[in-house]
């Protein structure tokens, strides 16, 4: 089974030195220490033009709260539209209502102006109150190519079944994307437990 690590990165100098170390995909963002908010146009372009694997950058316009109002959407939308000209791999999104349910008519107007982007759900899936119904109401959107998640809880290690759970619900083709904890150090140990084809994190790759 060939198996993705994805490295999430906030400076051109840490994107070079992730691919450089075996990363084969990276999730760009900005500010790491808010867990990932929307990078610069400027990082963006430079990150582009310097690697060789697959970006995927994050579309979140503040942090922490995931419910947005019609004006962060719009910010959103430039945001999408400008990765789209560029023409990276794909964007990372997600949004919430106040019942800490997926907005899924945010989500789906997002999504509709991402494509042919690919678009995966952050870990605000693991903020709603059930990932196993949040994640099967996002597989019927057919332009959604998958979730980043810890299976609801803030550590891998500590949702093992519900990530088995997860795998085992999505098609083939829909990345379930297991984060959370991950790194270098201990990841045969939790890949052995979750067998996911997909992983994530800043620690993931040894550098």
């Amino acid at each position: 089974m060939q198996i993705l690590k994805e490295v999430c990165v906030d400076s051109l100098e840490d994107a070079i030195n992730a691919e450089k170390n075996g990363a084969n995909r990276i999730e760009l963002c900005s500010r790491l220490d808010l867990d990932g908010l929307t990078p610069s146009k400027k990082l963006i372009s430079k990150v582009f033009s310097k690697l060789n694997i697959p970006i995927r950058v994050m579309i979140r316009p503040k942090h922490p709260s995931f419910i947005y109002s019609e004006e962060e959407i719009r910010l959103m939308l430039k945001s999408i539209i400008f990765c789209k000209e560029l023409g990276v791999d794909g964007v990372v999104l997600g949004c919430l209502n106040k019942n800490s349910h997926l907005n899924i008519e945010q989500i789906d107007l997002l999504t509709k102006f991402a494509k042919p982007l690919n678009v995966i759900i952050h870990k605000a899936i693991d903020s709603t109150n059930s990932v196993i119904d949040s994640l099967s109401l996002l597989i019927k959107n057919k332009k959604i190519n998958g979730v980043l998640t810890s299976g609801g809880q803030q550590f891998a290690k500590d949702s093992i079944e519900t990530l088995k759970k997860m795998l085992d619900l999505a098609p083939d083709s829909f990345e379930i994307i297991c984060a959370g904890g991950i790194t270098f150090e201990n990841f045969n140990e939790l890949h052995n437990q979750i067998k996911s084809k997909h992983y994530h994190g800043k620690k993931i790759i040894n550098y």
